[in-house]
Parts: structure tokens; sequence; C-alpha cells
């Protein structure tokens, strides 16, 4: 059965996670605003809900991440949902690049 955090309405299959991403903060360069259309995307947040793994060989091989780590994944990974006005980001276990310590 996939984790989940008790207010997540959402429980991902397979070997992937669901990830809040980072707020970062609003950025001034030289005065200038920068518009949230110019702004690089976060590649840090935090999980939120986990799938129970993949099979492999009819054996489920268990995730290596959990729910509340703090992670980095791929600039261009996953796809990106809004449930409940929250935006997410849904990628495979293999897209997650590190867990922050």
């Amino acid at each position: 059965m996939a984790a989940k955090t008790p207010g997540s309405k959402v429980a991902p299959l397979s070997d992937r996670v669901v990830i809040k991403a980072s707020e970062e903060a609003e950025q001034m360069r030289g005065g200038l605003y920068i518009p949230d259309t110019a702004k690089e995307k976060p590649q840090q947040g935090e999980i939120i809900a986990v799938g129970p793994g993949r099979y492999e060989d009819g054996k489920l091989v268990p995730m290596g991440v959990k729910v509340g780590d703090k992670v980095l994944y791929g600039k261009y990974s996953g796809t990106e949902v809004t449930i409940d006005g929250e935006n997410y980001l849904i990628l495979r276990e293999s897209d997650v690049l590190a867990v922050v310590n």
C-alpha cells in the first residue's frame, strides 16, 4: 500500500513519488522584478506520498525514499499536477537524484 501524509489525497502507483516543490523566495536583481515565467523551476522538494515500489522478477522491490524526505530531482523530470489548488510533481523514484540531509 502507498504511504502518504494524513491530509494527502494522492496515492501514487508503482515506483512513483509525489513531491511538493520548495517555495523559492522572490528574486530581485539590480532592483528589477523577475516575473514567475522567467524564474527557474525549483529542483528541490519534499516527498508527500510514495508508491509501494516496482516489481522485478516477480518480487516487489521496496522504495528507497520515504514520506518527509527532502530530495533533489532533475530539472525537467516528472509531471506537474494541481490538486485542490496545490501544485505537485509526480515522478519515478529513479528521477530522484539525491536525498538532502
